[in-house]
């Protein structure tokens, strides 16, 4: 067994590996993981941040941002998911299962953030024990993957344009459900700068939706002939 996966507190590692879909067919499981992984999102964020900034100290915040983002994404997470062994862990309802939830990329990322969470909780909030686990996991993903590119994201494309032409506040993206069911829903984001809309955007995952939203903005910017 993974060492992310050893835990002293074993109903801290079931909640992070129980999705809303479990919970709502089985309503006596207790909480979901959905809370777990807004704080495992923050961590893998923070522990990524300083283990850039070791590695690479010659880069500046542009180049360290676009690493970041490649080793944070959705796709990677999955496949570190995939590695540390939570596909047929997860704790899934029968529907999200029919619809191949144990290879879903976003259901896989969103579980590895709460477990990533969860062990942070399990370990009296010491993000140390953490560090060892996960940065092997970043030495793992090959440098064509994280070196910086022109073709940049989409989201890291829109903020580079925000801090150039409009000032230091970085775009923010409020999403919600907006149809589907619990096992496939479909989010609607809208990501604006100073109060202002710039793009929507639709998607299968809160990330997805974003990622569109920040497409939209990037469309709309070329029309206008600014971009």
């Amino acid at each position: 067994m993974h060492k992310l996966l050893i835990f002293k507190n074993e109903k801290l590692l079931r909640q992070a590996l129980t999705h809303r879909s479990y919970v709502n067919e089985n309503p006596g499981e207790g909480e979901h993981n959905e809370r777990l992984e807004f704080l495992g999102d923050a961590i893998l964020n923070f522990i990524s941040g300083q283990y850039l900034y070791r590695r690479y100290p010659q880069q500046g915040e542009d180049e360290l941002s676009r690493r970041r983002a490649a080793l944070v994404e959705e796709k990677q997470l999955a496949k570190f998911a995939l590695e540390v062994g939570l596909d047929f862990r997860m704790r899934l309802g029968k529907g999200t299962i029919r619809d191949g939830g144990f290879q879903n990329p976003n259901l896989l990322s969103s579980t590895f953030e709460a477990v990533v969470g969860a062990y942070y909780l399990d370990n009296n909030c010491n993000v140390e024990p953490l560090k060892l686990i996960i940065e092997p996991l970043f030495d793992s993903v090959s440098e064509d993957v994280v070196e910086p590119r022109s073709n940049l994201d989409s989201k890291n494309k829109f903020q580079e344009w925000v801090q150039k032409e409009i000032g230091a506040n970085p775009p923010k993206y409020t999403t919600e459900q907006i149809g589907g069911t619990s096992h496939a829903p479909e989010f609607l984001a809208r990501v604006l700068v100073d109060g202002k809309e710039f793009g929507q955007g639709r998607g299968k995952s809160k990330k997805e939706a974003e990622k569109a939203a920040a497409e939209d903005a990037l469309a709309k910017l070329k029309r206008k002939g600014i971009l």
